[in-house]
């Protein structure tokens, strides 16, 4: 059984868990997850991610409003969130981004709400949880300018755009989707991270990946992106989530 499973972003907080959430986060440390990072999209997620990681040792948490909420920023918002990060479990900024697929809200409300964010996580000294969906361009934009530290999540731009990214010191994380059948950029982008800026994650309850796509994910499924991953780079899957550990440990400023 592999060991140092760090998943880097989850949202064990969405109703999909919530016929067995305690069944499924108490066996996990038993399954090699060594810890969590629940990327928050909302205020009120902000206040069930944090709830979960006071209960569980190994479970950390972010704060901030996803593109999709981001019709629903207010004034003070950013106070809200900085409320949130000075309790010790709060490592991140996130998820915070670009949405151009779905356009739940006005890409111009979009651009407003990311941009605040990031000066927040600039002024707090807390990296960020980048979320960027058909949205490459204003994303590296905006990054570019505000040059935060963080993670851009579920990465699926291009190698060439990749190669900005870690430009700016920032990690990119993989999950499910490098396993899918139409994965070439995404594994094309994978295979020129340098060991140092790669990162794991799960984005369950979504993108499971094969062979159990379809299935509700959960952190365990690493296992098999870090099995794809370390045969695309000529590595070991062990070595790879020992080192994927401790860059999320670095990233996050968690110590384990």
């Amino acid at each position: 059984m592999y060991q140092n499973i760090f998943d880097t972003h989850a949202h064990y907080d969405d109703e999909k868990f919530d016929p067995d959430r305690a069944e499924v986060l108490s066996r996990l440390p038993s399954q090699g997850v060594c810890a969590v990072v629940n990327a928050a999209c909302d205020m009120e997620s902000c206040e069930s991610g944090l709830h979960l990681a006071q209960a569980y040792d190994y479970v950390y948490c972010s704060a901030g409003v996803h593109p999709h909420s981001a019709s629903e920023w207010q004034g003070g918002d950013c106070e809200r969130l900085a409320g949130y990060t000075q309790h010790p479990k709060v490592v991140a900024i996130g998820e915070i981004g670009l949405d151009y697929h779905y356009d739940f809200s006005p890409r111009e409300t979009q651009r407003e709400v990311f941009a605040a964010q990031l000066a927040l996580a600039n002024d707090l000294g807390l990296p960020v949880i980048i979320h960027d969906r058909e949205a490459h361009a204003d994303t590296l934009q905006l990054l570019q300018k505000y040059r935060p530290k963080g993670i851009l999540h579920c990465y699926s731009g291009s190698a060439e755009m990749a190669k900005e990214i870690l430009k700016l010191g920032m990690y990119i994380a993989f999950g499910g989707a490098v396993t899918f059948k139409n994965a070439r950029k995404t594994l094309e982008a994978a295979a020129l991270i340098p060991d140092d800026r790669l990162l794991l994650e799960t984005d369950c309850p979504y993108m499971s990946p094969e062979p159990m796509r379809g299935r509700r994910c959960d952190s365990s499924m690493i296992a098999l992106t870090a099995e794809r991953l370390a045969s695309l780079r000529g590595t070991d899957p062990q070595a790879l989530l020992d080192m994927t550990c401790r860059n999320a440990q670095a990233v996050y400023g968690i110590q384990l």
